[in-house]
């Protein structure tokens, strides 16, 4: 038995923390677990060695500044996860391993009007297609990370009034995944996975600050703050599309009138431009036509991005996060939407604020999401149970 205080407990701590550290990055050289750690560098190389030998982590051969060094990662057979986006449109689904190596990945489209169960359906079949393709072992499976359009109450682990899809408004995504596939399962909106994805994998990699603004049907924004999401008490944090922008504008989905989301999003945006171009044009479509020079288009995506720096510039002056990552279909209009979004940066918010931030691109696109839900059951899985050498037990439901 390990005595609190103990040189044992003491060592067995010191192993969940490399391993953590090691969990959440994907990979580092060992100076970098030093540095995450706090811990000394003849110890980091002791606990790798540790636990290499008992076959948790994998050392390979890098370099680091020019110099040589070991990059070590979590040990590609250690267990595996598995991310599921719920779009407005689509459905799309990744297996990974430890190691942060995606596996398979497949998505397909998504009903709007379709109802939970039937989303949920869809996904149970689509996980399983997966787990056989790529001849998963399912005792192997630590969790499953799960995004949805809208809010997550974090006591009853319900979907929002205000999300996307109305057909799911009260569903409880964490439970009924969990009585499906056998595993624990975790739940966040889809801009807060979008922020998560791109810290790890993406244009936020490296920073300890930052907000996704997801531009699509809805605006929503996922903030990191000291390298963590941050959901606030009741799990709304980051609903920038409904700062009020005109107090006499469009009414919007949530009861109030000129929020930002009826100035950017795709269902108030796009029939400014139908008229011109058809019923079917998409967000998708009119960044195409801008890119191609398209007058009306350009002029839209100028001004969305206008009503988009206004509401970054209120994030600035509360938060002064270092960096802002656009994603959704409008990122891929580049500096046709990114510089009216600095223009609007620089003229409403706190100067200071205004110079230490970066405004980018989304690098992982319509993946950001998915990749955020592997993310998130990476990060909610435990440390102790990889060196224990046996995965979670099933997560009780919401209650």
């Amino acid at each position: 038995m390990e005595t609190p205080g103990s040189q044992s407990s003491l060592h067995r701590a010191n192993l969940e923390r490399v391993v953590r550290a090691v969990r959440l990055a994907g990979s580092l050289t060992q100076a970098e677990i030093a540095r995450t750690t706090g811990l000394s560098a003849a110890t980091v190389s002791n606990i790798v060695r540790e636990l290499k030998d008992g076959g948790t982590v994998e050392v390979t051969p890098t370099s680091a500044g020019g110099r040589r060094a070991r990059s070590v990662s979590l040990s590609g057979d250690a267990g595996i996860v598995i991310g599921v986006d719920f779009g407005h449109t689509h459905l799309r689904v990744a297996i990974g391993n430890l190691a942060h190596q995606v596996l398979a990945e497949e998505s397909e489209p998504l009903d709007v009007d379709a109802s939970s169960s039937q989303g949920f359906d869809r996904a149970e079949e689509l996980v399983n297609r997966l787990i056989a393709a790529t001849s998963v072992d399912r005792s192997k499976i630590a969790g499953v990370g799960v995004g949805v359009p809208g809010p997550i109450d974090v006591e009853s682990g319900t979907l929002g009034s205000s999300a996307i899809l109305p057909g799911w408004i009260g569903a409880r995504p964490a439970e009924e995944l969990r009585l499906r596939l056998g595993v624990p399962v975790h739940v966040d909106n889809d801009a807060n996975l979008g922020a998560l994805g791109e810290l790890v994998w993406g244009s936020g990699k490296g920073v300890r600050d930052l907000a996704y603004i997801k531009v699509a049907s809805g605006v929503g924004a996922g903030l990191v703050i000291n390298g963590k999401i941050y959901r606030g008490p009741g799990g709304t944090a980051g609903e920038i599309g409904h700062i009020t922008l005109d107090e006499s504008g469009p009414v919007c989905r949530c009861g109030n009138r000129g929020c930002l989301e009826t100035f950017a999003a795709a269902r108030y945006v796009l029939p400014l431009l139908q008229p011109g171009h058809g019923p079917d044009l998409t967000l998708e479509g009119v960044v195409r036509l801008a890119r191609d020079g398209d007058a009306g288009c350009r002029r839209v995506i100028s001004d969305v991005g206008r009503h988009i720096g206004s509401g970054v510039a209120n994030l600035c002056n509360l938060l002064n996060p270092s960096r802002v990552v656009l994603g959704g279909d409008l990122a891929e209009a580049g500096e046709l939407v990114l510089a009216p979004i600095r223009e609007s940066v620089g003229r409403y918010a706190i100067p200071s604020a205004a110079r230490q931030l970066s405004v980018l691109p989304g690098a992982l696109g319509g993946r950001a999401e998915v990749l955020g839900a592997l993310a998130l059951a990476l990060s909610e899985m435990g440390d102790s149970t990889l060196l224990d050498g046996s995965l979670p037990a099933v997560a009780p439901a919401f209650t």
